[in-house]
């Protein structure tokens, strides 16, 4: 990997539908589904479905800042998901779902904390997203990675994953992976 890449962190409800929608920006070179912001080492997938562990469902993002910027990433992630909604997206409900940008330095938290206050007027309701620093990150298990590539037929795909991705296509069709 180019030391010119950079990383994100994103939680915005399950991690398929980010891993999906940002696989498919231009100037990300990888996408890994995991967990982060709780407080026990390796979490399973089991523990953090139960809220125990207090992590949340992330996508850690390696991208080329020299292609799309980490404000252009967060002009995704609040087009995709439901900002305004606590613990939950969709049928999805729990603090697993939550709404967060975890940063990786002080320069992604005031991007991120000044974009989250532009976007907060295209809101009826409060944002409730969360600006925490980044804390370690735990991939998931091998199954959850690439979920939406490896079962596009699967029910949760087709009814929550692919309306997403296709929304991501329809507002930025500019950084659209060809």
């Amino acid at each position: 990997m180019s030391e010119n890449y950079e990383k994100a962190t994103f939680g915005g409800g399950c991690f398929w539908c980010l891993e999906a929608v940002f696989e498919n920006v231009k100037g990300v070179e990888d996408v890994v589904s995991g967990y982060t912001g709780g407080h026990i080492d390796n979490p399973s997938y089991e523990a953090v479905c139960s809220g125990s562990t207090r992590h949340a469902e992330v996508v850690q993002i390696t991208y080329d800042p020299n292609v799309v910027s980490y404000r252009e990433l967060l002009d995704i992630f609040w087009k995709i998901h439901d900002p305004t909604t606590l613990n939950r997206q969709g049928a999805d409900t729990g603090t697993q779902y939550r709404s967060a940008i975890f940063y990786h330095d002080d320069g992604q938290k005031r991007i991120a904390e000044a974009s989250r206050q532009e976007v907060q007027k295209h809101f009826s309701a409060p944002i409730v997203t969360e600006i925490v620093t980044q804390t370690k990150f735990w991939p998931a298990e091998a199954y959850h990675q690439d979920y939406f590539r490896n079962n596009p037929y699967h029910g949760y795909c087709q009814a929550v994953v692919a309306p997403k991705v296709e929304k991501f296509k329809h507002h930025f069709k500019e950084w659209v992976k060809p």
